[in-house]
């Protein structure tokens, strides 16, 4: 019984509105009639605050109350606001002091137009009439001015040439060639351009600089032989300092005959294959003390002849040893690009069947500089995983210019 009490109650204060402050006053029979319409100008005085409708309900005096304003709106700081008689009006753009622009201020902009750099100076009252600020001020620019024309013409430049070759291609320079590309003298160029541009590992780390310059003539030419004996399918950077090591043993045919073979394998280490090689070196050093009289043939026969020596080593072999041009040395780097210029009749599996094909086509004046200027070229923009086809002078006319290379299974020098 008593919960049933409890919800009927419960539901009557449910139903009970909450008394507005109008209701509260017409159930005190006070009801404000207004007698007087105070305007706008001469009410700033009269106004009273809503609270102090309650209390002067019962005075006969009639009273214009702020149907807005509460008193706590119309204070600030314990002080009471004045009604304004205008209406404000928000200020518009034209009346907003405009902000001050700090870069205004610099004396000199930076404008850059594409690839150019515009230097837009201010003209200030105090330089104007100074003509040694004007004077500084030029002196102070002057140096970067200068660099970024340099820049520009060096660019431009560049394009030029490179224009040039593929439009001014002089078909009677070598009338007798009939190459497989049409266009493969501008592919040279471009690459002999672009070698003069940037340093390659085979520059300073090659074969051709791993001979002790202050050794006799022979045994430099050794050097050059075991330097290219170690040099199949390793980097340039590690066999340079394989033979780093090897000349601080004091490389020459008798040390290397009297070095076990177990420190021989430490020293070649972590070249590719260096057991073999170290096995093929200790036979090779065998032969030329016998045969040679220390020394290494003069002639392509008898060098591929040695354990461990190819055709590529021994052209290039004759070329640098004995200044001897007697063909083209194709290692991965002449095979690969070989195949990606067009410079092929169709494509090769093996670096000597490139180095049949380009024999037969490119004239023997360029046989001594092919392998020096792909090896680099291969090393630094036509890499063999994502070649740098951005890079390259090339890119408009190269056959192979973006194409997505699979990376192989086989490691490239």
């Amino acid at each position: 019984m008593n919960a049933r009490r409890a919800g009927i109650i419960l539901n009557m204060a449910k139903n009970v509105k909450k008394l507005t402050l109008a209701n509260k006053l017409a159930k005190r029979g006070a009801v404000i009639t207004p007698t007087e319409i105070i305007s706008r100008q001469n009410r700033a005085d009269n106004v009273r605050d809503i609270e102090d409708l309650v209390g002067a309900a019962g005075s006969s005096n009639s009273i214009y109350f702020s149907p807005i304003r509460t008193r706590k709106q119309r204070q600030l700081n314990g002080e009471s606001l004045k009604m304004e008689s205008l209406k404000k009006e928000p200020l518009s753009p034209t009346r907003v002091p405009p902000k001050k622009n700090k870069k205004e201020d610099h004396t000199v902009t930076k404008i850059q137009v594409g690839s150019a750099t515009i230097v837009k100076c201010k003209v200030v009252q105090e330089a104007a009439d100074s003509p040694i600020r004007i004077d500084k001020i030029k002196k102070e620019l002057e140096p970067q001015i200068k660099q970024e024309l340099n820049i520009q013409e060096s660019l431009e430049g560049l394009k030029s040439i490179k224009t040039e070759l593929v439009t001014k291609f002089d078909p009677n320079l070598y009338p007798e060639v009939q190459a497989p590309h049409p266009l493969w003298y501008n592919h040279l160029e471009n690459i002999r351009i672009m070698r003069n541009s940037k340093t390659a590992p085979v520059d300073t780390m090659g074969c051709h600089r791993c001979a002790d310059s202050k050794a006799d003539a022979k045994t430099q030419r050794f050097q050059n032989l075991v330097a290219l004996m170690l040099s199949s399918q390793t980097k340039d950077q590690t066999t340079f300092e394989a033979m780093n090591r090897l000349k601080d043993r004091t490389l020459t045919p008798l040390k290397l005959k009297e070095m076990p073979v177990t420190e021989l394998e430490n020293l070649l280490h972590p070249v590719s294959f260096y057991k073999n090689k170290a096995k093929y070196l200790k036979q090779t050093v065998e032969i030329l003390m016998e045969k040679y009289d220390s020394d290494i043939p003069d002639n392509i026969k008898e060098l591929v002849a040695l354990p461990g020596v190819g055709p590529k080593m021994a052209h290039i072999c004759m070329a640098v040893a004995w200044n001897k041009i007697t063909g083209i040395g194709v290692d991965v780097h002449v095979h690969r690009l070989s195949n990606r210029l067009g410079w092929v009749p169709k494509p090769t599996k093996e670096p000597e069947q490139t180095r049949i094909a380009l024999e037969k086509w490119l004239p023997f004046s360029l046989w001594s500089e092919v392998n020096h200027l792909f090896v680099g070229f291969g090393q630094t923009i036509c890499t063999p995983v994502k070649p740098n086809c951005g890079e390259c002078l090339n890119k408009d006319i190269c056959p192979s210019a973006n194409v997505e290379i699979k990376p192989k299974k086989k490691r490239d020098r």
